[in-house]
């Protein structure tokens, strides 16, 4: 029954893949129809064509590899100096520049010459890049609102779940086990006489309203003699406690572990973690600071390399922040549907991993790079500033910006960005990230 889930998992994971692409692709195509460019395909994956349809002037199908999706636009790059496709040259470079010119032009039919995309305004191309990866981050706000306001999220309380009975490090294998040694000091939490069940309303006289803030108090206090207001069976309790000092995993922007550990106050409580429903104010903050984590995590990619590289290769540990491709994010909705929890927690997992992903893919396509969404947009926010800039001090209008002669850039990103993948990829098969 287990293999069955895991395989369900993996079928409902991919299924939820290839119609976020559908959908990112979809914000394309609707505003280049809008603008009167002519879109002779509509694609979804790469590879052979699995399935066909042609509908007016565009033709729509579904490829053999769920790893991306186009829409072909006639007249995405503008012609050359000589107002055509300029001849080849011995230069690779040029090679590029102008197969891909080529490419833009290959399905041009008379009267087309209106519907070119390099043709439109400024605005108007912006607008239709755009909407492709906001097509994305409008899925990931919908389906980050069902869960967090539908389903709930983990809300750690500051009432005790569990008192650890031994002072261990966070990363040594004594504290995975969850077994203590012989010279494992008791922790504070023990010797004062915490129970489940507590509840610290107070710290040092300060109110507690969260468990985030009572941990970051703990951590500020290493050795110190500190007052602890406690509810314990509809009681008011006062304890005093000396917290010891730990090494711990520590704690980011976002209140998430990392890899890197410090030493810090530690009291050896283990808070309770209900599932509680937010309102909307709270959910909009809740997906403020998936944002800002998602935009710092793309901003650490080339940073990530080594560690990845070690893990795919040198058999080193994978990190809690590694990078994970669609393999990986694959078993890992396998695994959501697998384990042992409600329905309802394994529905909301696995919303939640699609939200995630359509985020990533909004953050990752408006990066102002080609041969990414952003990289188009990029050009044509360039052109409208020269065309301005040329009115404005009453110059000719120098036309549009040839995003073409950017091709190499694009290929050699492009490049990057394969490298990168095949080698999340490798990682993901030899040492994947497991749920939990």
């Amino acid at each position: 029954m287990t293999t069955l889930m895991t395989i369900l998992g993996i079928v409902v994971f991919v299924l939820g893949l290839l119609f976020s692409i559908a959908w990112h692709e979809l914000g394309h195509l609707t505003w280049a129809k809008v603008f009167k460019v002519r879109v002779p395909q509509y694609m979804v994956g790469f590879g052979p064509t699995i399935w066909s349809r042609k509908k007016g002037e565009t033709e729509y199908g579904v490829k053999a590899i769920p790893l991306g999706g186009y829409i072909r636009m006639i007249g995405m790059f503008p012609p050359g100096a000589d107002g055509k496709v300029t001849a080849r040259s011995t230069s690779p470079w040029r090679s590029m520049i102008e197969d891909a010119r080529e490419q833009s032009f290959e399905d041009l039919q008379p009267g087309d010459e209106s519907r070119l995309f390099y043709t439109r305004k400024p605005w108007q191309r912006i607008i239709i890049m755009f909407f492709g990866p906001f097509m994305n981050l409008i899925l990931a706000f919908v389906l980050f609102l069902v869960v967090l306001m539908g389903f709930g999220a983990p809300q750690a309380q500051p009432t005790i779940s569990a008192v650890s009975k031994c002072v261990v490090a966070s990363n040594s294998t004594t504290a995975q086990s969850g077994t203590c040694g012989t010279n494992d000091p008791p922790t504070p939490a023990a010797k004062a006489g915490l129970k489940a069940g507590d509840t610290i309303t107070s710290f040092n006289g300060v109110a507690i309203s969260s468990y985030d803030q009572l941990q970051n108090e703990i951590r500020k206090h290493p050795n110190d003699h500190v007052t602890l207001g406690i509810t314990r069976n509809g009681q008011s309790l006062t304890q005093s406690v000396t917290l010891t000092t730990n090494t711990l995993y520590a704690i980011d922007s976002n209140g998430n572990p990392t890899d890197q550990t410090v030493k810090a106050g530690f009291l050896g409580i283990q808070p309770i973690t209900p599932t509680v429903q937010l309102g909307l104010g709270q959910s909009l903050d809740k997906m403020g600071s998936m944002a800002k984590q998602g935009v710092s995590s793309i901003l650490a990619l080339p940073s990530k390399i080594p560690a990845l590289w070690g893990a795919a290769f040198e058999g080193k540990k994978r990190t809690l922040d590694s990078p994970v491709g669609v393999v990986g994010v694959a078993r890992v909705g396998g695994d959501v549907l697998a384990m042992h929890a409600p329905a309802s927690a394994r529905i909301a997992t696995m919303l939640n991993l699609l939200a995630g992903l359509n985020l990533s893919l909004f953050l990752l396509n408006m990066l102002p790079l080609l041969p990414l969404d952003g990289g188009h947009i990029a050009g044509a926010l360039w052109e409208g500033v020269r065309r301005r800039a040329a009115k404005l001090f009453k110059q000719p209008d120098p036309g549009p910006f040839d995003v073409a002669k950017l091709m190499p850039v694009a290929y050699v990103v492009a490049g990057i960005f394969v490298c990168f993948t095949v080698l999340v990829m490798v990682a993901d098969v030899v040492n994947p990230v497991r749920l939990g």
